[in-house]
């Protein structure tokens, strides 16, 4: 399944809960499943930009990409995690250049407020550095 395939099934998923706020509130649970390994928690995996603490560690296995996140706010957490989702198991190339498209296509981006935005457009351009960086050690290997 490619990664555009990935996200439209995702937003699918999402929009079978008509109200936006109840969809939201089923993310914000999703991320309370998540738990970072402290070892992980560290200055270099912050997410710069963002208004809570967000952590985010990524790696390539077999090829494809892996991200993993926590966050101090159970919200951006839930977020954050929706982002590892979409990005995990994905080709690196497509995970550097296929944005999110989930915020506008489930309502989000009326109900989140801009500093919210900005920090989730932060922590995009992060997966899309490591993406890229993936792709170059990929081809120095």
């Amino acid at each position: 399944m490619s990664l555009d395939e990935k996200q439209q099934s995702l937003i699918d998923d999402l929009n079978i809960i008509h109200d936006p706020h109840e969809r939201l509130n089923a993310i914000v649970s999703r991320g309370h499943a998540l738990k970072l390994d402290d070892a992980y928690k560290s200055e270099a995996n912050l997410v710069p930009g963002c208004v809570s603490r967000v952590w985010l560690h990524g790696e390539l296995v077999d090829g494809r990409t892996r991200f993993i996140c926590d966050a101090e706010s159970p919200m951006v957490k839930g977020l954050a995690a929706l982002l590892c989702e979409l990005y995990s198991d994905a080709d690196p190339a497509e995970a550097a250049v296929i944005e999110p498209r989930v915020w506008e296509a489930c309502g989000f981006t009326k109900m989140l407020s801009p500093t919210r935005l900005n920090g989730l457009a932060n922590m995009r351009l992060r997966i899309q550095v490591m993406a890229n960086q993936f792709i170059t050690s990929n081809l120095s290997h």
